[in-house]
């Protein structure tokens, strides 16, 4: 197999309190994995937890135990909620794992002895919770331009890469790889607001927080938690063994997914710090925007969360799915809301696709005793929607190679809508009463089947547990996505029972 797909998510800092913004990320990418292993690509999907930092020894302190302790005891968290979405990571890393521990201090190491690194003492502004370092223009109000929380002034002995070093480089390289940075008012915010009026020398490493990765020459010190976080996107394949299988198969990556917030790491740092490793750099980082409630962005500090296991029990998991990647235009920020939910269930996976694939399945029953029959003697009035179907998946293409999953549903969703005035416009239930007109209920039954199987082996990245709950029903065994491109792939089979796919929302007053 030649092609090779490698995305990343963020790793999360390690949480009881996961919420729905968080996700947003993670079934994105989890979608456009899906999608390319259906096309049949070897895809490494990449998510984790960081665990270092002065907000995790804070969170401990607080608690009575130890750092370590206090992350192993949530950890599990993260990937019992990545499971309840159906999250199909190759690898989750954690921060704390002993391969990516001494592969950060060979990193410092190599970066150190190569004079990219060098000693210095550090004043600056600092905000525990998001841990970042701001200066004083770039704070809204003297706080956090992120959270909103106070920052605290810093002064202490430290470790510094050469960032400042690598403006005229990184400018460059996003002359020539226009695409790396996307979307473009994120690219142009990077370099007005932070290229432009001037790179500093990062500050990588720490005295004051304990909670880290030991700076090899000097223990005294901790790796600061950026060095140490974005680092992982190599670490797991095996760097800095640059002979490592998983890293000569993988790197460089093919998209680093992450939210707007951090766009300025990937987009910046870590490409000087690859610049200065020579290591290739990945070949695109998406900033996507923020889920936003009540007006404001969804987190955790700010207390405007819910778990998202409750809209899964409530909803299902597909249904959450299936609005986080309708509703928002991606790159754009985007509205939550549990009555915008329920809508969108109840008009598009009540309406359109549940209806649909159970009144006709239960037609197919009640008129051929469940029996797929392809006569294969079209009419005119067939064109439009065979022509649909065998169109999709090119379009579905076309919409993913640029990220947008919400269009890419939306095409899929047309055909559903399609299928359902074909069935209007067919009347299915007078053919079945004129003996004369058997042929031809066959054929209109078969290409509403044969157009379902198309629509639900494409909605397999987005929605897997609903499609493959279709694909049972069709009891079809043709679900290769090479199998669309034309209107016959439903074998003669015998249709398996009906069932509801998606009960109706109600809302009381």
């Amino acid at each position: 197999m030649n092609k090779k797909y490698y995305i990343t998510t963020p790793i999360y800092y390690p949480s009881a309190n996961f919420h729905i913004g968080h996700c947003y990320t993670t079934i994105i990418a989890d979608a456009l994995a899906r999608y390319k292993r259906l096309n049949g690509y070897d895809v490494f999907f990449q998510t984790g937890t960081d665990e270092h930092g002065a907000k995790i020894a804070q969170k401990a302190e607080e608690k009575g135990v130890s750092p370590k302790e206090y992350v192993d005891e949530i950890i599990e968290n993260a990937k019992d909620l990545w499971k309840q979405l159906g999250i199909s990571y190759d690898y989750f890393i954690r921060t704390t794992d002993e391969q990516h521990v001494k592969a950060v201090q060979a990193i410092f190491q190599k970066l150190y002895d190569k004079g990219e690194i060098y000693k210095g003492s550090y004043k600056g502004l600092y905000c525990i919770p998001c841990e970042s370092f701001w200066t004083p223009t770039q704070l809204v109000d003297g706080k956090c331009p992120d959270c909103g929380r106070e920052v605290k002034e810093v002064t202490e002995e430290a470790y510094f890469f050469k960032l400042s070093q690598y403006q005229d480089k990184l400018i460059k390289f996003y002359e020539e790889n226009p695409d790396f940075i996307l979307p473009l008012s994120r690219k142009n915010e990077l370099i007005n607001n932070f290229i432009k009026p001037g790179l500093e020398d990062l500050c990588v490493s720490r005295t004051s927080v304990k909670w880290g990765i030991p700076v090899p020459m000097d223990p005294d010190h901790v790796i600061y938690v950026w060095l140490d976080a974005l680092t992982n996107y190599i670490t797991s394949l095996g760097y800095p063994d640059e002979s490592a299988e998983l890293y000569q198969k993988y790197w460089p990556a093919d998209l680093h997914l992450v939210g707007k917030e951090i766009t300025r790491f990937h987009a910046i740092i870590w490409p000087a710090i690859l610049m200065a490793l020579d290591i290739p750099l990945p070949k695109q980082v998406f900033g996507h925007g923020w889920l936003v409630i009540d007006g404001g962005k969804i987190s955790k500090s700010l207390g405007n969360y819910k778990d998202p296991r409750e809209y899964i029990d409530s909803y299902g998991v597909d249904a959450v799915r299936y609005f986080v990647l309708r509703e928002v235009p991606f790159g754009a920020d985007g509205t939550f809301s549990e009555d915008a939910l329920i809508t969108r269930t109840n008009a598009d996976l009540v309406n359109n696709l549940g209806n649909l694939v159970n009144r006709t399945i239960t037609m197919a029953h009640k008129y051929f005793d469940g029996q797929v029959i392809n006569p294969k003697a079209t009419e005119e009035i067939d064109n439009d929607l065979r022509n649909s179907a065998t169109d999709l998946r090119k379009k579905v293409d076309a919409k993913m190679a640029e990220l947008k999953a919400n269009e890419a549903l939306e095409e899929i969703f047309e055909v559903l809508r399609k299928c359902n005035k074909y069935i209007d416009d067919t009347t299915p239930w007078l053919l079945a009463k004129d003996e004369t007109k058997q042929v031809r209920l066959q054929t209109v039954i078969y290409n509403i089947l044969e157009a379902i199987r198309i629509c639900a082996i494409l909605l397999d990245p987005f929605i897997p547990t609903t499609s493959q709950r279709i694909l049972d029903q069709l009891n079809t065994q043709n679900k290769s996505i090479d199998s669309l491109d034309t209107f016959d792939g439903l074998e003669e089979v015998t249709l398996n029972k009906a069932e509801i796919l998606f009960q109706r929302i109600e809302v009381s007053e």
